[in-house]
């Protein structure tokens, strides 16, 4: 556990800001985006991808299983909410990510709000419905943003 030196609250070891005030945490090198960042890669963040899928259908594997209809649209707004939470939460990544030690932050290196998160989350359909080019950006680009993170403005970072 941490403790905040502006507001006294208890934060998990992982976080970087204060989980009730917003206070960074870490030294702000650690923290931040700048010259030595690195970035999540595209093949990193395929694995990290196929963590979270395989988690979240078996999540709703088992809801389907027993609600049928509301299953489905369970699995559409399960899969949503898992992202936003996750991503704007104090872990600031999803299973996946956290798993290949990446978070996503805003494009200095902050957490991002749900609000930001779930236009990122639906920026990816977009980058989907590319043929998937929008995601193959990644592999491409100085920042390896995806087009929903160049939408989002956010980066996929590796924790040091």
């Amino acid at each position: 556990m941490t403790d905040c030196s502006k507001c006294g609250t208890a934060n998990e070891a992982f976080a970087i800001y204060c989980q009730s005030c917003g206070t960074p945490l870490a030294e702000p090198a650690t923290a931040s985006v700048s010259v030595g960042t690195t970035y999540g890669g595209f093949w990193v963040r395929a694995l990290a991808w196929l963590i979270d899928t395989l988690v979240v259908s078996a999540a709703t594997g088992l809801v389907i299983a027993s609600t049928l209809g509301l299953g489905f649209v369970l699995v559409f707004f399960g899969h949503w909410l898992y992202e936003a939470f996750m991503t704007s939460s104090s872990w600031q990544a999803t299973l996946g990510k956290r798993a290949m030690n990446m978070v996503v932050t805003d494009m200095e290196g902050r957490p991002i709000s749900f609000a930001r998160a779930t236009g990122r989350y639906f920026a990816k359909w977009l980058s989907a419905m590319t043929l998937g080019i929008g995601f193959i950006l990644a592999a491409f680009t100085e920042k390896k943003q995806g087009l929903h993170d160049i939408i989002a403005s956010t980066v996929v970072i590796v924790r040091n």
